[in-house]
């Protein structure tokens, strides 16, 4: 049962790192719930309409987003949702997610 328990965890753990590398190589935002966007709205246009949104890195490797991931995510880099959406019919059309701003006042920034 502890063998199950430790693979699980180092799943978890491989899933969250992959997602991360994701984000910091070119990932893609793309609409799940509505595959036809073509840039007509907005990332966060979509999201206030309930629709779904996944994070698909250069490899292919999707990630559906849930609602506190989206909010995290807000909280921190903003910028992501200000893009227009787009679906996964469209991707290759889709911008790759905006790179988190550092405050040009941080130290190493």
């Amino acid at each position: 049962m502890r063998s199950k328990l430790v693979v699980g965890l180092v799943v978890l753990v491989a899933v969250c790192f992959m997602a991360t590398a994701a984000m910091a190589q070119g990932a893609k935002l793309l609409c799940v719930s509505k595959k036809e966007l073509k840039g007509e709205e907005t990332v966060a246009s979509c999201l206030a309409k309930g629709e779904r949104f996944a994070i698909v890195d250069p490899y292919g490797i999707v990630r559906i987003l849930s609602p506190e991931e989206i909010e995290l995510t807000k909280a921190f880099n903003p910028k992501a949702f200000e893009t227009r959406a787009f679906g996964i019919k469209y991707e290759k059309l889709a911008p790759k997610v905006a790179p988190l701003a550092v405050p040009k006042d941080v130290p190493g920034g």
